[in-house]
């Protein structure tokens, strides 16, 4: 195998591995202050949880099956319905085809759920976080990026809310024709063979290519208010709960920051039986996607059956949060051995 000669040193500088390090131990202080107990699980499971969106790495083992996981989530939910308390883990998380500036198919996963917490209290949780980790960064970096922060709360938008400010649509109140409609006359490209009865796939073009730019970005006084997306629709809930109000929306959020996702959150699903009906229609969408049909969690499932605590939980990529707070525009500038030197 030929390769650069200097493609064995790491992609990222020193001073960058010293910014990882501050901000992870400001990280574990931040959750144990808060009693969070920091936990680790396995990367290589026969589980993974199901996400039609979501390539998993798999691995044969003696002619079984195993996955190289995605997210932590199966295995920290089932602790927790072993009883133990609010939990954190910093865990290294593997997607396939997730390459790019902002992608790299092996990352660092912030996880943690907090018992007997609901989604809006975690907003705070996330936002408290997110100020605290750029402050811990500024301290080797000597820059707060947070200076050019509002220092208003976090915005909090609605998933309808932005859809009305970019296109001016009542986005429950459209069918996937006239989505696509409405997408055209705004120079969305929708890619050949999108079919106006995924009304899934036609929000997630809009989505990426109008609003999630735009999200978190600067205010009219120069500031940046990172932004909070909230109240998906149900069809989007993944494993979030439902609310019972009209329209109906799923307690689901993710925050932006100058257009960058950082993280997922979602007042958890504990139903078990509804959690094997989204299952079963993910793992459709991944064959009607010519994906190969996934096994599921079936342990996560046992153990929601003998009893999840309502809890809620956030997913936060913490190599882009690096590369928020030392302002870099490419994750493989805060990564020691990205990809191409793996």
């Amino acid at each position: 195998m030929t390769s650069e000669p200097d493609n064995w040193r790491p992609a990222c500088s020193t001073h960058m591995l010293h910014v990882r390090a501050e901000m992870l131990r400001s990280i574990r202080d931040f959750f144990r202050n808060r009693d969070y107990l920091e936990v680790e699980t396995p990367c290589l499971s026969r589980d993974i949880v199901l996400d039609a969106w979501l390539e998993p790495f798999a691995i044969d083992i003696g002619g079984t099956q195993w996955f190289l996981q995605t997210s932590p989530e199966a295995h920290m939910k089932r602790l927790l319905a072993a009883g133990v308390d609010s939990i954190f883990q910093v865990s290294r998380v593997f997607r396939q085809h997730e390459r790019g500036n902002q992608h790299n198919s092996e990352f660092t996963m912030i996880e943690w759920y907090g018992v007997g917490s609901t989604w809006r209290e975690q907003l705070e949780v996330t936002e408290s976080l997110l100020r605290m980790a750029t402050a811990a960064a500024a301290r080797v970096t000597g820059h707060d990026v947070a200076v050019r922060w509002s220092p208003d709360k976090f915005q909090h938008t609605t998933y309808a809310a932005a859809f009305q400010r970019a296109f001016g649509v009542d986005v429950f109140g459209c069918s996937g024709r006239q989505l696509m409609d409405v997408a055209r006359h705004f120079g969305v490209p929708l890619p050949d063979g999108l079919r106006e009865d995924r009304i899934d796939d036609v929000l997630n073009v809009m989505l990426a290519f109008a609003i999630e730019p735009q999200l978190g970005g600067m205010s009219k006084d120069g500031s940046i208010r990172p932004e909070f997306l909230c109240d998906y629709p149900p069809a989007q809930a993944a494993l979030a709960i439902v609310s019972d109000t009209e329209p109906q929306v799923a307690r689901r959020f993710e925050l932006y920051v100058q257009g960058l996702e950082l993280c997922n959150g979602y007042q958890e699903l504990t139903d078990v039986l509804e959690l094997c009906r989204r299952d079963a229609v993910q793992n459709q969408r991944r064959i009607d996607g010519k994906s190969q049909e996934l096994p599921g969690a079936s342990r996560l499932l046992a153990a929601m059956q003998s009893g999840l605590p309502p809890c809620s939980g956030v997913a936060l990529g913490f190599d882009r949060l690096v590369m928020v707070a030392t302002a870099c525009a490419h994750i493989r500038d805060v990564m020691p051995f990205p990809e191409d030197r793996a």
